[in-house]
């Protein structure tokens, strides 16, 4: 009989225990600690590249019919970042000849993009008054989009491989900058 007592004395050790540490997780919709909230965004430190771009590892990609100028990223350049940002050099070459570096960032889950800084004969110029800007895909000058849809991102998600982010910059095989067709292959 005294086994019986112990035994059942222990059941409601345990019952009272786990009742206890039930009730100290509480809510997690109360908590704050809802596994399925978003997740705030934090931007871990950029540092500006010590080279300019690199001539030789410069893929030129497509962005539009509309466009008048050629654009290429420095392939070397390309950092897929923990944070979720891909950062890299592209170039810019207007009708002229002239061409513009600079340093920027993508994020595949909102579909944004943002200017770290430019290329200048001195090196690189940080830009202070940089912020995350909507990538827009319907202008004529829409690289980011060509980028972030043709290599970066897999959908709303950071590509994670460099070697498919490089594969898929392959000009022969780029789709950054043309129009979603259907199941069909009909634009």
């Amino acid at each position: 009989m005294k086994n019986t007592f112990s035994r059942i004395a222990i059941y409601l050790n345990c019952l009272v225990l786990a009742a206890c540490l039930a009730a100290c997780a509480g809510d997690p919709l109360q908590s704050g600690l809802d596994p399925f909230a978003p997740m705030v965004f934090k931007e871990g430190t950029t540092a500006m590249p010590l080279n300019p771009p690199n001539q030789k590892t410069l893929v030129p990609f497509y962005v539009s019919q509309r466009t008048v100028f050629k654009f290429a990223v420095d392939t070397d350049s390309i950092l897929i970042g923990a944070d979720g940002v891909t950062r890299y050099i592209v170039v810019i070459t207007n009708p002229s000849g002239g061409q513009q570096a600079q340093y920027e960032g993508v994020r595949c889950d909102s579909f944004q993009w943002r200017l770290y800084g430019t290329y200048e004969s001195t090196g690189w110029k940080e830009n202070p008054l940089g912020s995350w800007k909507n990538i827009q895909s319907d202008i004529p000058n829409r690289y980011q989009a060509s980028l972030a849809q043709g290599a970066f991102c897999n959908f709303n998600s950071q590509e994670k491989n460099i070697k498919n982010i490089q594969s898929s910059l392959n000009p022969n095989g780029f789709i950054g900058g043309q129009k979603p067709t259907n199941s069909n292959g009909i634009q």
